[in-house]
């Protein structure tokens, strides 16, 4: 590791600060998955699969890195991408494929994790065509939470990825120049997962997964400030900005045809 992310490691080693924060709960029943019907799977070149979710009709927010291919660094086509809004169960309430996409201007692709890889790790997915179910609501985003605030984090990953999985409470460990370390439970598969924020009443994005930490034995999720990023990613769409438009909707869907385990987010060790 290097730079902010091993100064932030050092600040999270505290057994206090790593205590608490709620079991996983698994949502595979139509009750517990209602409210969360805007967070999915993203199944990404038949091969490996990162988590969504829907800020928009035809928007979805993810981590820059699921779409880059591990091996060799190219840009994933979004075409390859499908967002499988709610899986749970080998059913989803809405299927989108991907149009085109945009990652933050400040977004670099490397295999080790570094502060400014996390920092810049966030992209958003224009679909194919707008989702309209009314089961499926866009969440809003707020601004990035403060040091000992309450969070949470609904994701998939390879040992859940039949159905998302809801952390309603863990921890900002620690925030820092766009980085934010967090008590919340994830692994491969996580990548992009959204961060909530409750104090508002309604579950409010703040942050997605870019990475996790394995730190004596406890796990530790590295994640991207929404401040100005989001800003900066709608402005690349609005001014046609994106890589690999896709063709027009009608394109068949593409399932995954195998899990991979160094698809998603990616381990950093102190």
């Amino acid at each position: 590791m290097r730079g902010i992310i091993a100064g932030l490691m050092m600040m999270v080693l505290a057994p206090a600060a790593l205590a608490g924060g709620k079991a996983l709960e698994r949502l595979d029943t139509t009750d517990a998955g209602r409210q969360w019907e805007a967070v999915g799977r993203l199944d990404i070149n038949g091969v490996g699969f990162c988590t969504g979710a829907l800020i928009a009709p035809d928007l979805v927010l993810t981590a820059a890195h699921c779409l880059f291919d591990k091996s060799t660094g190219s840009r994933v086509n979004p075409q390859t991408i499908e967002f499988l809004a709610g899986w749970r169960n080998g059913r989803a309430a809405a299927y989108r494929t991907v149009r085109r996409a945009v990652v933050h201007p400040g977004y670099v692709f490397e295999h080790e994790v570094s502060s400014d890889r996390v920092r810049n790790d966030v992209a958003l997915l224009e679909l194919q065509r707008p989702i309209r179910n009314t089961t499926v609501t866009p969440f809003q985003t707020d601004t990035r939470p403060r040091k000992g605030d309450e969070v949470g984090v609904v994701s998939y990953a390879h040992d859940r990825s039949e159905a998302p999985s809801l952390q309603q409470v863990c921890a900002v460990l620690a925030r820092q120049q766009g980085v934010l370390v967090m008590s919340c439970d994830v692994d491969f598969g996580s990548s992009g997962a959204p961060i909530f924020s409750f104090t508002s009443g309604s579950p409010r994005i703040v942050s997605v997964v870019s990475a996790k930490a394995d730190l004596n034995g406890n796990r530790v999720a590295l994640g991207t400030s929404l401040d100005g990023s989001l800003a900066e990613l709608r402005a690349e769409l609005a001014a046609g900005h994106g890589f690999a438009m896709a063709p027009p909707p009608g394109v068949g869907r593409v399932l995954v045809g195998g899990l991979r385990n160094d698809t998603g987010a990616k381990f950093v060790k102190p």
